[in-house]
């Protein structure tokens, strides 16, 4: 374990210790509502980032970032657990012990929160002094601070709330120490502002991870900076600054912590472009709103008086009339500065879609526009096409990624977008923009793979054609030509000596017959390798002759009133199968269903063996694929290792 989580811990530790010492203290004198309060909301908050510090410390063993942040927690309880202490005392005086030498050295403690940011600004994100050459400031910024305090001690003005009466125990510094005072005063002023410059360092030379990590701390500056704005527009509304300025502040005091720890634990979460370009959107809408109703409201109380309530009404309704055309216009101006990615992204989208329109580009250069867009070029636009296992681009390539970004057309999802450096909200942006165009692009992969497909498939029908015919041919050659062809001589010989007697025409005649019956025997064998003479009784009586003379049972579960054109298709299909799952899966038991709708029918068979069944090219499931398609069907085939095996046919028929 690193020294982080040790500081981490104790600072965690430290925040809980005060937390219920200052609970007791509270109940046990009671020193009223408005401290219960404070020390509600302080400690809540002050535990809260020590706790966050320690998440952060966990995730992040190395980096002392979150050791910071629990040491910022630790110092916002200690700082309310020290004003408890005060009001306790005043409450009930004499129970408890107060010194005003240690109230003395402990009144300078809040700067140390300070310290404390300026460490955080130093070492965020990556845990590292920006450079060499910065070494020299954290143990400065400690050495400050402990003579800012040890010099506070001296200070000539009264304790603060509720020790205003409480007398000073030392003499005010004089001469040399009173300058040095001042010095380490505004050098520790200086010191700690000048931890923002690594900031812009680090923002400057980032990209990625780090650059959105640094955009979340900004992004907890800008609420810093509006603090004041949403004061002076309370003041102007409610004539005083009450309780929506005193909101904003909690708000602005979280902000810095709550940014690191989601930059540290998930800088994606949002995305952060688009958070930081509305705040500066409704910051700048808020600045001019509220300038536009001092006018307003000074100008017409000269005229209708300042306590009149139609100069409220009249300066809220010039406020409505200017924020209607001016919220739009700014974002869009804004989103050019600070909301690149999302714009660069739609534009291209939009300029894609006019170039399809001239024909000078196709939907399939969708990817490539992203990419250059969005500076990403590893960027992927996946296709949810029928028949593929997963996403595949326009090419046919697999897409898979840690971070698919759905891209969803009427509630269905057509697509994904996939990259690793684009945040999520900007797909999610893109996605939506270019849902159309990836829906054509889907389509005409889609048609463009079928089209592929259907000519491979006319290629292998040809070629199994070709394959056929010979066959047929050196089948008729070799067997019944051969045989009629003897026959022909025989009784050509016959004829010849039919009056000499020179040759037994009877014999000859009998050979004849016997030659001509093995003829047609040989001629109906090849004949059923084209379709089989038992379809002739139905297909449940040409499977039942495969299937008896099987050693495995089959279950035949098939209608008796099937069109005959797809009864053909159907046995192959069926007796491909059930021969397969005979003969390779070692299966116990296989079924055969055949069911009919008013528009297709469909051939399923089931066994129970080994699966993993793969269509190879040429085997007899690949010519399977090629008959069903040549009939306008379609077949599925499920094989999964150790689990059966399924082969479904859809054959389309007239209702």
């Amino acid at each position: 374990m690193r020294w982080p989580r040790w500081v981490a811990l104790g600072s965690f530790l430290l925040a809980l210790t005060l937390v219920a010492g200052s609970s007791w203290l509270l109940v046990a004198y009671r020193t009223g509502p408005h401290t219960l309060r404070n020390f509600i909301g302080l400690a809540a908050i002050g535990t809260a980032i020590a706790a966050i510090g320690l998440a952060v410390t966990r995730r992040q063993p190395a980096n002392p970032v979150g050791a910071i942040l629990g040491w910022i927690g630790a110092i916002a309880v200690f700082l309310i657990a020290r004003d408890v202490y005060y009001n306790a005392v005043v409450h009930d005086p004499g129970r408890l012990p107060l010194d005003s030498r240690v109230v003395a050295w402990l009144d300078e403690s809040g700067w140390w929160l300070l310290v404390a940011v300026a460490f955080l600004l130093l070492y965020f994100p990556t845990g590292q002094l920006v450079s060499r050459r910065w070494r020299v400031v954290p143990l400065a910024l400690l050495v400050l601070g402990v003579g800012q305090q040890a010099f506070g001690a001296f200070a000539s003005e009264p304790f603060l709330s509720p020790l205003q009466h409480v007398p000073r125990p030392y003499l005010p510094l004089s001469g040399v120490l009173a300058v040095l005072s001042e010095v380490v005063f505004f050098g520790f002023l200086a010191l700690c502002l000048t931890a923002v410059v690594p900031v812009a360092i680090r923002y400057r030379g980032s990209t990625g991870a780090v650059r959105a990590q640094l955009k979340w701390l900004l992004l907890a500056g800008l609420a810093a900076v509006v603090y004041p704005l949403v004061c002076l527009a309370e003041i102007l509304v409610t004539g005083r600054s009450g309780i929506v300025a005193t909101a904003f502040g909690i708000l602005a005091l979280v902000s810095i912590p709550a940014s690191v720890a989601v930059a540290m634990l998930r800088h994606d979460l949002y995305d952060v472009d688009r958070v930081l370009a509305d705040t500066v959107s409704y910051s700048i809408v808020m600045v001019v709103l509220l300038g536009t109703y001092a006018v307003a409201a000074v100008s017409l109380g000269l005229v209708l008086g300042r306590d009149s309530a139609l100069v409220a009404a009249a300066a809220t309704a010039v406020c409505a009339l200017i924020l209607a055309p001016l919220r739009t216009r700014l974002q869009r101006a804004v989103d050019r500065r600070l909301y690149p990615p999302r714009r660069a992204a739609l534009l291209a989208i939009e300029d894609l879609q006019r170039r399809i329109h001239t024909e000078q580009a196709q939907p399939e250069d969708l990817e490539s526009a992203l990419r250059g867009a969005l500076r990403d070029p590893a960027l992927r636009v996946g296709l949810l096409v029928p028949g593929a296992s997963g996403f595949v681009d326009a090419a046919g390539a697999p897409v898979a990624g840690p971070r698919l970004v759905p891209v969803l057309l009427g509630g269905e999802q057509i697509g994904v977008l996939a990259s690793g450096t684009t945040s999520p909200a900007v797909l999610k942006a893109v996605a939506a923009a270019a849902a159309s165009l990836v829906e054509v692009t889907r389509l005409r992969a889609e048609l463009a793979g079928a089209l592929r497909e259907v000519a491979a498939s006319r290629a292998r029908l040809v070629q199994a054609g070709d394959e056929e015919r010979r066959r047929l041919e050196r089948d008729l050659h070799d067997g019944a030509q051969q045989r009629l062809v003897a026959l022909g001589m025989a009784l050509r010989l016959a004829q010849r000596h039919l009056d000499d007697g020179t040759v037994d025409v009877n014999g000859l005649l009998d050979q004849g017959v016997a030659e001509l019956g093995t003829a047609v025997a040989e001629l109906r064998q090849i004949a059923h390798g084209l379709r089989p003479t038992s379809l002739d009784d139905g297909l449940h009586a040409a499977l039942s002759a495969i299937t008896q003379s099987l050693p495995i049972p089959v279950q035949l579960q098939i209608p008796a009133d099937l069109p005959d054109e797809l009864a053909t298709t159907a046995y192959f299909v069926a007796a491909e199968a059930v021969t397969n799952a005979a003969k390779y899966a070692n299966a116990t038991s296989i079924v055969v269903r055949v069911a009919r709708s008013a528009d297709a029918m469909r051939v399923r068979i089931e066994d129970d063996g080994c699966g993993g069944a793969v269509p190879r090219p040429g085997s007899g499931l690949s010519g399977l694929l090629d008959r069903v398609a040549a009939v306008g069907g379609a077949l599925e085939l499920r094989s999964p290792a150790g689990r059966g095996t399924t082969v479904e046919a859809v054959l389309p028929c007239e209702s």
